[in-house]
């Protein structure tokens, strides 16, 4: 979207040729003297679920459910802006994350069936418009395409109060294209390595000349392969949405989603040896697929349909609901390395360590998730005090059905691999399993004079896990949360927080035994400033989070989980976002952790900048360079082999008129080939080549 609103430049220019006829028609002999007129076109108003100009956004919704400053949330809160997304070229919330502080982006590398991102130390959840997208594991999970998102909003820390159901590290909030008020529309193609072939459209208006009814509609087509040999990387797409405003006051938007993935598992689970060890026979190459070509697939069907309802009252009382009815059904069909019956090591042959043994894993999974959240805002003033006061509830209701099969795969030569020899593992129905949960929050945002901010909340949470066959297994929570922060008239806003965290764990462990909820806690203490035309942002925080019952790879059986005792984290991050002058933007961050030896290990100290520098070329205006870097240092996860650190660059190259944008984005520029992890249980997981895409973008 412009950076300007065009009604404003219009009504500028009126004006200016209004004050001409009296001049050119006035009976006096004198010169003519016009007064001299100032016309200042002023960016549209940004929202916490609308489009924003550049890298840094001034306001969030995600941290609080309600439309907030970023400077004024007394917690951290990173948000990746759709420029963001485009110009760093984005093909997956791996990509998207790469440059967010507190965020591992490739916690298992290049990994087709999910986005192994971490925050804070934990696996976060991820929510879409506010509401749950899936729970479980990659078995019943279709990946989000970035295409589709206006925003991606990371919460950094325990969201209970709010969300009931946020890990420790806290949860990834997805902000849905929406319908706009003003026609746009685009078209691009994407060419690319490994064949990649894809189409996209984004087209969005008002449908009746009031304004009153407006529509989008997003489309996607993508064939691709992928580093690893026999495994796609295609996708089918059709995102419509429509928007209902009958008057000022309220606003409907209906939802819908279809999307069809064809792919495979990246995922080989390689050994120690070959991957990061030495192995007589050298390195295991990037793009080896142990796997069975036409039987294994990870192909994944996601249709969803929902709304987004407001209504104000006045102005100050409002109602917002929002609800989500999705059905998942993804076929997991798949073999992989045994690097576990000994770890790190080749148990099938551990002499010449070329034949590795397989497990052979086929599952066929659907999910039916409905989600429901739904509050009360009202706008309070008890003498120096403003609340903001926020009553809400939100219920889900999650389904899986299940029929799965496991075998012994055989050996194959990691080196020189011969398929063709394998026998299909015979499905057989696992017992539904469902689960309920509702929760019932208060929140009161205070400003109290002119510096101070209090935000504080209190949610009670119900949950009932049920496996067919067996007795429901109820749990329920009280969790809180209390920030303090100081917003200074030079932009700096200090502040302290305390948040709680409370999350149920589908699944079982080896014996069968269903888990416990997670439970944590975190302080944190920061400082935010954000420059007084809202241009830049800086934020920093240290933080120390406990939390229990977290899951861990089983010793005796690396296949499975356990669930541990008390962990304790303590971290610090720094980050920078926003317009260093008018023609370059900056992103940076630095992270730094200091992680329980129980948990997965991860890189104690992480650190990336992204830089955009705009510059006219002869004359000719629309030119733009990118360019980042992205460090992480070296790791051990328990027993395993060190990981090294890496240094990774990325590029951008694009032009830009009025109607067209061409760009040519380069990520992992110099190829390195690293290993991204390697994990106690004795496997290793490769990062991500490097990856080339041109693109062509028609806006009209």
């Amino acid at each position: 979207m412009p950076p300007f609103s065009t009604p404003l430049r219009r009504a500028g220019l009126a004006a200016a040729l209004g004050t001409l006829p009296g001049a050119l028609l006035g009976q006096t002999t004198e010169p003519a003297t016009l007064q001299e007129i100032r016309v200042e076109a002023t960016p549209e108003r940004e929202t916490a679920s609308g489009p924003v100009y550049g890298y840094a956004a001034k306001r969030s919704a995600t941290a609080t459910k309600t439309d907030t400053p970023l400077h004024e949330t007394p917690q951290s809160v990173t948000v990746v802006t759709r420029d963001q997304l485009t110009d760093q070229g984005a093909t997956n919330l791996q990509d998207a994350l790469g440059y967010a502080a507190g965020v591992r982006s490739d916690a298992y590398g290049i990994d087709s069936r999910a986005d192994s991102v971490r925050i804070r130390g934990t696996e976060p959840t991820l929510y879409l418009d506010g509401l749950r997208q899936h729970y479980d594991y990659y078995t019943s999970t279709t990946r989000t395409e970035p295409y589709t998102l206006e925003r991606l909003e990371v919460l950094r820390g325990p969201a209970a109060m709010l969300y009931g159901q946020g890990s420790t590290g806290g949860i990834i909030n997805m902000v849905s294209k929406r319908p706009q008020a003003e026609f746009q529309g685009e078209a691009g193609i994407q060419l690319g390595n490994r064949g990649r072939k894809q189409a996209q459209v984004d087209l969005t208006g008002p449908l009746t000349a009031d304004g009153q009814w407006l529509y989008r509609l997003v489309a996607l087509k993508r064939d691709a392969d992928t580093q690893v040999d026999y495994v796609k990387d295609n996708r089918s797409l059709v995102m419509p949405s429509l928007t209902w405003r009958p008057g000022a006051s309220t606003s409907l938007t209906l939802q819908g989603l279809w999307q069809k993935d064809e792919s495979g598992s990246t995922a080989q689970f390689m050994p120690w040896s070959g991957m990061r060890t030495d192995n007589p026979n050298g390195r295991i190459p990037t793009s080896r697929f142990i796997g069975e070509p036409g039987h294994d697939r990870y192909d994944s069907r996601r249709t969803s349909f929902g709304w987004l309802f407001e209504h104000r009252f006045n102005d100050q009382w409002s109602f917002s609901q929002g609800f989500r009815h999705a059905n998942n059904k993804v076929d997991y069909l798949t073999h992989y390395a045994d690097s576990f019956t000994e770890p790190g090591g080749w148990a099938a042959d551990p002499i010449n360590q070329r034949r590795i043994g397989r497990y052979a894993d086929d599952a066929l999974t659907k999910v039916r998730i409905d989600t429901l959240d739904q509050h009360l805002t009202g706008k309070l003033q008890t003498g120096i005090v403003q609340h903001q006061v926020l009553l809400g509830f939100d219920w889900t209701r999650y389904r899986r059905d299940r029929r799965s099969g496991a075998a012994d795969g055989g050996t194959i030569d990691a080196y020189d691999p011969v398929y063709g020899n394998y026998t299909p593992p015979v499905l057989t129905d696992e017992p539904r399993y469902t689960l309920r949960q509702a929760g019932l929050y208060l929140q009161d945002q205070m400003k109290i004079g002119k510096h101070w901010i209090v935000a504080a909340g209190v949610r009670h949470d119900r949950t009932t896990a049920g496996l067919a066959g067996s007795a429901d297994e109820k749990d329920n929570a009280t969790t809180k949360r209390l920030g303090v922060m100081y917003v200074a008239d030079n932009g700096l806003a200090p502040y302290i927080n305390y948040s709680e965290s409370f999350t149920p764990v589908p699944g079982t462990d080896k014996d069968g035994a269903r888990f416990k909820p997670l439970r944590g806690e975190q302080w944190e203490l920061g400082v935010k400033h954000q420059s007084a035309d809202g241009r830049r942002m800086a934020t920093a925080s240290v933080y120390q989070l406990k939390e229990k019952n977290q899951l861990a790879g089983d010793p005796a059986n690396p296949l499975y989980s356990i669930q541990v005792g008390a962990t304790k984290t303590k971290g610090l991050e720094l980050e920078y976002r926003g317009a260093i002058t008018r023609g370059f933007d900056l992103i940076a961050h630095y992270n730094y952790i200091d992680l329980d030896k129980s948990l997965e290990g991860m890189p104690r100290h992480q650190a990336a900048a992204w830089g955009k520098w705009r510059f006219a070329l002869g004359g000719v205006n629309g030119f733009a360079l990118g360019a980042g870097v992205r460090w992480m240092s070296s790791f051990r996860d328990g027993v395993a082999p060190t990981t090294p650190s890496v240094t990774l660059f990325d590029a951008m190259v694009s032009y830009e008129t009025d109607h067209w944008r061409y760009a040519l984005n380069l990520n992992n520029l110099t190829d390195k080939t690293y290993v991204a992890t390697c994990l106690s249980r004795g496997d290793c997981w490769y990062g991500a080549r490097r990856s080339i895409i041109a693109s062509a973008t028609y806006k009209f």
